[in-house]
């Protein structure tokens, strides 16, 4: 398994109701065993989370499938990061 950084960065225009469905998003991954870390930024101006996933795209769907994502309110990105 690999790991990926995805940097969320909430929008001007994100609708605050989506902040609960995409922690619980995070909750099933963690439970899951595919999110390794996740939190807030300092200012509540988005936040990161760090996943295991056995390719580059098996990573992008998982994001892809977050609220934060599929809301439209927010930009995430992916990286593939070799953290040691």
């Amino acid at each position: 398994m690999q790991r990926f950084l995805v940097m969320a960065i909430r929008r001007p225009d994100c609708d605050p109701d989506v902040v609960q469905p995409h922690k619980d998003y995070l909750e099933g991954l963690r439970a899951g065993g595919t999110l390794e870390l996740s939190g807030p930024f300092v200012g509540q101006g988005g936040g990161a989370y760090l996943l295991r996933a056995a390719s580059l795209q098996e990573a992008v769907d998982i994001v892809h499938a977050d609220p934060a994502y599929t809301s439209g309110g927010w930009d995430l990105t992916v990286y593939e990061w070799q953290a040691r």
